[in-house]
């Protein structure tokens, strides 16, 4: 701080900027040199560059302590972003498995709905194939009952015709002897 002063001192010494003695009253480079020292005096007295210096040394340790806290902050906000970055490909990929389940299980239920649906075609065709195949046996039997009973009225009727009352004692003396024979 003394040096500044002293290169003051000699900076503001007369560039013959006025007349007389420079140590005179009258001389007003002498004058603005006095009160300039006597200012300078005052700062120095008030410890005004002490003051500076420290108010300048807190507001470096404040922008220190805010660049600090800003670099924290911003790892933070970087950290953060990561996780929310890895969350997101996580729910993504979980995303994914759950359509890929999901199509899965659409395919599979489809091939056993395709499956179901072939085994009730061929339940059902079984089945009709077994009412059509009991249709024929009945519409057999009914036209097999019927020709036997068209050929049992037909037989009686003919031998109710060729059948004489001599004829017909004989059957019945014959038939009478054939189931006493077999119930002995």
């Amino acid at each position: 701080m003394i040096r500044i002063i002293l290169a003051t001192l000699l900076a503001a010494t007369p560039a013959l900027a006025a007349s007389g003695p420079f140590f005179s009253l009258a001389n007003t480079d002498f004058v603005v040199l006095l009160a300039f020292i006597l200012f300078v005096g005052i700062l120095l007295y008030a410890k005004v560059p002490a003051r500076l210096t420290s108010a300048l040394d807190a507001r470096a340790v404040q922008i220190r302590a805010d660049l600090d806290e800003a670099k924290a902050l911003r790892e933070e906000a970087q950290s953060i972003l990561a996780s929310y970055e890895r969350k997101q490909k996580d729910v993504q990929a979980q995303a994914d498995r759950i359509v890929a389940t999901a199509r899965e299980e659409a395919m599979t239920a489809a091939a056993e709905a395709k499956e179901e649906l072939k085994a009730s075609i061929t339940r059902r065709l079984a089945a009709a194939e077994d009412r059509i195949a009991s249709a024929e046996a009945a519409a057999l039997r009914a036209v097999r009952e019927q020709a036997v009973s068209v050929a049992v009225a037909a037989a009686g009727d003919l031998l109710a015709k060729q059948m004489t009352a001599e004829g017909a004692g004989a059957m019945i003396e014959a038939s009478i002897k054939e189931v006493g024979e077999r119930l002995h």
